[in-house]
C-alpha cells in the first residue's frame, strides 16, 4: 500500500482538543519499531528498554500504569534492585521529548494521553471495525480495501527489538492478529473471484506457516478455482502427512470436507461466494441499446416474439431468430421487443453486435469474455478456451432470468456457444441468413414494411403537416426506398433537416433511376439502393471521403489515419467525417475515431469501384494510409530503440506519420492502433505496396513480442510472405519470413520457424535486415532446442553481420543471446562478460526495453555462476523495465528466472511465489515455457514440504513436454521417479 511519510500513520489534520495541541502533532508507531514522529521528523525515543516502557504506556489507551506494573512489563519476575529509579529515569527522559501534557504522572504511576489517530495500533483497530461492518453489509470490495490499508500500517515485526516479557507477549499477539487479518483478506479475495492472484501469496504463507490449516484450506480453494485441481488435492495430501508427522493428528473436518468437494468437482466450490458483490462489479447487466422513439408498425411480430420470449418459469429456454436483408429493421425490431420484455428478465440483459456481415465476424470466445465480465466474473477467473468459457457462461446464468440479444450473427455456429441453455433465460438473434440449422429456434423472416407502415414511419420523422399536404409524393418516396426502414429513415431525416425542400422535391430526386439501382428487391442490391439515397445527396467532397474510407480493412479508423488516406489536413478531414456522421452513413465510435456499419462499408466499396476516377486513386489512397502507419510505427520503433539501424533499412514513405513527445505516448498509439495497423499490412499485398507492408510489420514487432496481438500479426505476416513468394520478391519474402519466425519464437513453436529460409533469401537479395536478424533468431531457437554449438555459430555470424551494418543495438542483442549459449555450455565467466558487453551498448544507446533483455541475460549468467545476490538485482531491474514497456510475456519469463535464482539461493518460498507469477503472466515460449515454469514450481514446492503438489506440477509439465516432443521430458521423469518409488 501507499503510505504517508514515516511508518504509515496519517498525520492528524485537526487538533483533537486545545489542551492537547502538542500531542496532536505527534505520531507513535508500535506496528514495527517503536518510534515517535513530529511531522516527518523522527524524535529520539531512547534505549530499547525506554522504548519498551513507552510501548507499555501506549498500549493502555491513556489509562494510568502503576510503577509496579511497568516494572513487571520490563523485567518480569527478576527486576534489578534499582528498577523503580530506572523507570523514573526513563519516564523523565520521555517527558522531555514528548512534553509534560503527553506523559503525565498521577497516582504513583504514568500515562500517555494522545488522540486515537496518533497511534498506528488504535488506527488499525478502528480500520478493522470498519472492515467488519463493510463485510457484514455485503460490501466485500470495501472490506478488502480497508483490510489492505490496515495491513499496510505494519512496518515489519511489531515492537521490533524490544526486551521484556510484556513486549514479547504483545509481539506474539499482534503477529497472530496480523495473520488472522491476512486470512480474512485472502478469504475476501476468493469471494471476489481473485483466486489466481491469491495463489502466489498463499503458497508463500503456507511455507512460512506450515501448520496453519486455514491457510492450506484457502490455498486449496484458490488452486481449484484456477483450474489446478490436481495441485489442490496435493496440498491436502501434504497437509495430512505434515500434521501426522509433526503433531500426530489428522486434518480438521473442514479441510477433509473440502478435499471431498474437490474430488467431486463441486461446481458450487468452483464459483466465488453468492454474497452480494461490491457495486464496482457489474452483476446485473443492462446492455440493450436505446430503442428508437419513433418505432413504427411490426405489431404482429412484436406480439408474436414478445409472447415467445416471456416464457413461464420452468419452461425451456426460448430462442427466436430474425432473418432478413440489410436495412430491413431487424436490429430495431429486436431491440424494441427486448425493451418491452425487460421486466420479465430482472437479472439483466446482454447485447452484442456479432459483426456477421463484415469481413471478420466477432469470435465467440471474445464475446463470452465480454459477457462474463459484464456478469461480474473477474478477468483472472475467465478461462482461455472457447469450451471452458461457454461452460462457465452457462453456469453463471444458471438460476437467473437473463435476456441475451445476439445482433448481426454470421451463422448458427457462431452463436451456439453464446446461447444460455438454461430455463428462465431467452435469446433473440438477428442475422442476414435464415438459421435453419439452429435447433429449437423459432425462425422469423422479416420482410419490408407494408406501404401503410412505411408511410407512418416517414410521417413520424418528417412531420404530419408536411406529409399530409403531399401524401402521393410521400408514397412515391417510400416506394422508391423499397419500403426498407433504414432507407426511409435516411430519406426522411434528410428532408426533415432541409426546411426549404418539399416532399415532391425528394420524390423527384428518387425517381431518377440513374441515381439508384433498378432491382430494389434483389438481395443485397436492395441494401445498396437503400444507401444510394443518402450517398446521392452528398456533396462531392463528402462522397469522395465516403468512398475512400471504405477501403480500409480495420474495425475503425482514427482521424489522423483518415486524414492521411484522404490526403487532407486533419481539420478539413474532421469536418467531412462529422458531416458523414450526421447523414448516418458513418458512425462516431469514440472521439476522434470513426467506423462504418458493416453493410455500409460494403456499399462504400461498391461505390468506389463504380465511381472513383481515375481508378488509380483507390491504390493511391491505400498507399497513403500504409505510408501513414509505416512512418508512424517507424517513429515509435526509433523512440523505443534509439540507434537501431532497422529504421534506416525500411522502405521510404512519401507521406508523413505522427510524432510523439515520449515513448509512453508512442506505445499508447501503437497498441491502440494495433488492429487497424495490422489490417492495413494484411491488405497491402499489391506489388507496389508489398515491401512497405512487410516493413510495417517489422516496425510494429512490439505487437508480436507483447503477445497481445500475436495471432493477427502472424496472419498478416503469412499473407505478405505468400504474396512475396507469388511475385518472386526475395527481399520481401525474406523479411516476412523473419517476422514469422519472431512470432513462432514467442509462441514456443520452434519447429515452425522460418529463419533458415529467411537467411537464404537475405543472401540472394543482399538484404541486411534478415541477413542480421535471421541468424540471431536461429541462435535463439537453438538455445531452446539444446543445440548449443550450432546456436553459437549462428550467433557469431549474427554479431559479424550486425557489425558490418553498424547496427550496435542488434549486436548487443546477439551478444546477450550468445551469453545464454555460453551459460548452457558451462562457460560462465565468458557468459557474464558477453552479457555485460551487451548491457554497455544498451546503456550507451539509452535503450530501456533492450536494456531489460541485457539484464535478463546477465541475471541468468550470474545465477549459473552462483553470484545470486547480483543475479537477483539484475533480474529484478529487468522485470521492472519489461513492465514499464508493456511486455507481459517477458515479465512472465523473468519471474521464471527469478524463481530459478531464489531456488538456487535456497529460498524456495520466494521461488514458488515468482513461479506462480510466471504461470499467471505466461511467457515467451508458449506451452513449452509453461512446462519449464511448472518444473521449477514443483522443485520449490518440494523444498517447502509440499511433495504431492510438487508431483502434480511435474506430471502436468511432463504431459506438455511429451506432447511437444521436448527433451526436457526426460529430466521431469527423473524428478518423478523418487516420488513414485516412495
Amino acid at each position: 500500500m501507499d503510505r504517508d511519510n514515516g511508518p504509515g500513520v496519517r498525520v492528524p489534520e485537526q487538533r483533537a482538543h486545545g489542551e492537547r495541541a502538542a500531542g496532536a502533532e505527534l505520531r507513535f508507531t508500535v506496528l514495527g519499531p517503536v518510534r515517535v514522529w513530529r511531522g516527518s521528523e523522527a524524535l529520539p525515543s531512547g534505549s530499547p528498554q525506554q522504548r519498551a516502557l513507552l510501548a507499555a504506556l501506549l498500549s493502555r489507551n491513556g489509562r494510568t500504569a502503576t510503577a509496579a506494573e511497568l516494572i513487571d512489563a520490563l523485567w518480569g519476575d527478576d527486576p534489578p534492585s534499582q528498577a523503580l529509579a530506572t523507570v523514573r529515569t526513563y519516564a523523565s527522559r520521555l517527558r522531555k521529548t514528548l512534553g509534560q501534557d503527553i506523559l503525565v504522572s498521577e497516582a504513583g504511576g504514568y500515562a500517555v494521553r494522545i488522540p486515537r489517530e496518533a497511534l498506528d495500533l488504535t488506527l488499525a483497530q478502528d480500520l478493522a471495525v470498519e472492515a467488519e461492518k463493510a463485510r457484514g453489509s455485503g460490501d466485500r470490495g470495501q472490506a478488502r480495501a480497508l483490510i489492505n490499508k490496515l495491513l499496510g500500517l505494519w512496518d515489519g515485526e511489531a515492537l521490533a527489538s524490544l526486551p521484556g516479557p510484556y513486549a514479547e507477549n504483545q509481539r506474539a499477539s499482534l503477529e497472530e492478529w496480523r495473520l488472522q487479518l491476512t486470512e480474512t483478506r485472502l478469504d475476501l479475495d476468493l469471494e471476489l473471484g481473485c483466486h489466481a492472484e491469491a495463489v502466489s501469496e498463499l503458497t508463500a504463507l503456507t511455507a512460512a506457516q506450515p501448520l496453519r490449516e486455514r491457510l492450506r484450506e484457502l490455498l486449496m480453494v484458490a488452486l481449484y478455482r484456477s483450474g489446478r485441481q490436481a495441485e489442490a488435492l496435493a496440498v491436502y495430501a501434504d497437509t495430512r502427512r505434515l500434521l501426522a508427522e509433526e503433531l500426530g493428528v489428522d486434518p480438521r473436518p473442514e479441510l477433509s470436507r473440502l478435499q471431498q468437494r474437490i474430488l467431486r468437482a463441486d461446481e458450487e466450490l468452483a464459483r466465488p461466494s453468492d454474497e452480494p458483490a461490491p457495486a464496482a462489479v457489474p452483476v446485473r447487466p443492462a446492455q440493450l441499446p436505446a430503442t428508437v422513439p419513433d418505432f413504427t408498425g411490426r405489431a404482429t411480430f412484436v406480439r408474436e416474439l414478445g409472447d415467445r420470449l416471456v416464457t413461464p418459469e420452468g419452461a425451456v429456454m426460448a430462442v427466436s431468430a430474425l432473418a432478413g436483408i440489410g436495412g430491413v429493421g431487424k436490429t430495431t425490431l429486436a431491440v424494441h421487443i427486448a425493451h418491452r420484455a425487460r421486466p420479465h428478465f430482472p437479472d439483466g440483459q446482454l447485447y452484442v453486435d456479432l459483426q456477421g456481415a463484415g469481413a471478420t465476424a466477432a469470435e465467440p470466445e471474445t464475446v463470452l469474455g465480454s459477457f462474463l465480465r459484464a456478469l461480474g466474473t473477474a478477468d483472472s477467473a475467465i478461462p482461455d478456451s472457447l469450451d471452458e468459457r461457454a461452460a462457465l457462461y452457462r453456469s453463471t446464468l444458471d438460476g437467473r432470468r437473463i435476456l441475451v440479444l445476439l445482433d448481426n450473427a454470421h451463422d448458427a455456429a457462431q452463436i451456439r456457444p453464446l446461447l444460455p441453455g438454461t430455463e428462465g433465460c431467452a435469446a433473440l438473434v438477428t442475422s442476414r441468413v435464415r438459421m435453419v440449422d439452429l435447433a429449437g429456434a423459432h425462425l422469423v423472416d422479416l420482410d419490408v414494411m407494408s406501404p401503410e407502415e412505411a408511410l407512418q414511419l416517414f410521417t413520424r420523422i418528417v412531420g404530419d403537416e408536411r406529409v399530409r399536404s403531399e401524401r402521393e409524393a410521400a408514397l412515391d418516396v417510400v416506394a422508391a426506398c423499397g419500403f426498407l426502414p433504414l432507407a426511409i429513415r435516411i430519406a426522411a431525416s434528410r428532408l426533415a433537416a432541409r426546411r426549404t425542400w418539399t416532399v415532391s422535391v425528394l420524390a423527384a430526386k428518387l425517381a431518377d433511376e440513374r441515381r439508384r439501382l433498378d432491382e430494389l428487391q434483389a438481395g443485397d442490391l436492395a441494401v445498396k439502393a437503400t444507401f444510394e439515397l443518402g450517398y446521392g445527396q452528398l456533396e462531392p467532397a463528402q462522397a469522395r471521403a465516403f468512398r475512400l474510407l471504405g477501403l480500409a480493412d480495420g474495425p475503425d479508423i482514427s482521424l489522423a489515419a483518415a486524414a492521411a488516406l484522404l490526403n487532407l489536413d486533419p481539420r478539413t478531414a474532421e469536418d467531412l467525417l462529422e458531416s458523414l456522421v450526421d447523414t448516418s452513413l458513418l458512425e462516431s465510435a469514440a472521439p476522434g475515431r470513426y467506423r462504418y456499419h458493416d453493410l455500409v462499408r460494403l456499399y462504400a466499396r461498391a461505390c468506389v469501384e463504380r465511381d472513383e476516377q481515375p481508378p488509380v486513386e483507390r491504390e493511391l489512397a491505400l498507399s497513403r494510409l500504409l505510408d501513414f502507419y509505416l512512418a508512424t510505427a517507424a517513429g515509435v520503433y526509433a523512440l523505443e530503440r534509439p540507434g537501431d539501424r532497422l529504421v534506416a533499412h525500411l522502405e521510404p514513405t512519401r507521406h508523413p506519420g505522427l510524432t510523439f513527445e515520449d515513448r509512453h505516448s508512442a506505445l499508447d498509439w501503437l497498441f491502440s492502433e494495433a488492429n487497424c495497423l495490422l489490417a492495413c499490412a494484411q491488405q497491402s499485398t499489391g506489388q507496389n505496396m508489398l515491401r512497405r507492408a512487410v516493413d510495417l510489420l517489422w516496425a510494429a514487432k512490439d505487437l508480436a513480442e507483447s503477445g497481445a496481438n500475436s495471432k493477427q500479426y502472424e496472419s498478416a505476416a503469412l499473407t505478405t510472405r505468400d504474396a512475396a513468394r507469388t511475385y518472386g520478391d526475395a527481399r520481401a519474402e525474406g523479411r516476412a519470413r523473419t517476422t514469422i519466425t519472431n512470432v513462432h519464437i514467442v509462441a514456443g513453436r520452434f519447429d515452425e520457424a522460418e529463419a533458415e529460409r529467411a537467411m537464404q533469401l537475405a543472401r540472394s537479395a543482399d538484404d541486411p535486415v534478415p541477413n542480421c536478424w535471421a541468424p540471431n533468431d536461429r541462435g535463439v531457437i537453438a538455445i531452446y532446442q539444446g543445440r548449443h554449438e550450432e546456436g553459437e555459430q549462428h550467433l557469431l555470424q549474427a554479431i559479424e553481420n550486425f557489425r558490418a551494418d553498424s547496427n550496435f543495438v542488434g549486436q548487443a542483442s546477439a551478444l546477450c543471446n550468445l551469453s545464454r549459449i555460453h551459460v548452457s555450455l558451462g562457460r560462465v565467466s565468458s557468459a557474464i562478460e558477453l552479457a555485460q558487453q551487451g548491457i554497455d551498448i544498451y546503456d550507451r544507446m539509452g535503450l530501456s526495453l533492450r536494456l531489460a533483455n541485457g539484464r535478463y541475460a546477465l541475471g541468468i549468467a550470474l545465477t549459473r555462476a552462483g553470484r545470486l545476490p547480483e543475479a537477483l538485482n539484475q533480474l529484478t531491474e529487468a522485470l521492472a523495465l519489461f513492465h514499464d514497456n508493456r511486455q507481459p510475456l517477458w515479465e512472465g519469463v523473468t519471474h521464471f528466472r527469478l524463481a530459478e535464482a531464489h531456488l538456487a539461493a535456497h529460498r524456495p518460498t520466494l521461488a514458488a511465489a515468482h513461479a506462480e507469477q510466471a504461470i499467471a503472466l505466461r511467457g515467451i515460449g508458449g506451452e513449452w515455457r509453461r512446462g519449464t515454469v511448472l518444473t521449477v514450481l514443483g522443485k520449490a514446492l518440494d523444498s517447502i514440504g509440499q511433495p504431492d503438489r510438487a508431483r502434480a506440477c511435474w506430471h502436468e509439465a511432463l504431459a506438455i513436454y511429451e506432447q511437444l516432443g521436448a527433451p526436457e521430458a526426460e529430466e521431469t521423469r527423473l524428478l518423478l521417479m523418487p516420488v513414485a518409488a516412495a
